[in-house]
């Protein structure tokens, strides 16, 4: 019997640092539909799904 772990939620600094991405390149994918969209936290946080990024990761040309 498998059970999948829970999808970890990674603030900012984390996905900058896995993606690379400068912060206005990253929320500009966002816009553009070309990065996962961040979910709301808190009232004033945001993050991202840690297998969305990952997926993003794996292949970002056709995210």
């Amino acid at each position: 019997m498998t059970t999948d772990a829970p999808d970890r939620i990674l603030r900012l600094n984390t996905v900058l640092d896995r993606t690379g991405l400068s912060r206005a390149t990253l929320y500009r994918k966002v816009q553009a539909g070309t990065f996962p969209k961040q979910i709301r936290i808190a009232v004033r946080c945001a993050g991202w799904r840690e297998s969305a990024v990952n997926d993003w990761l794996r292949n970002p040309m056709f995210y």
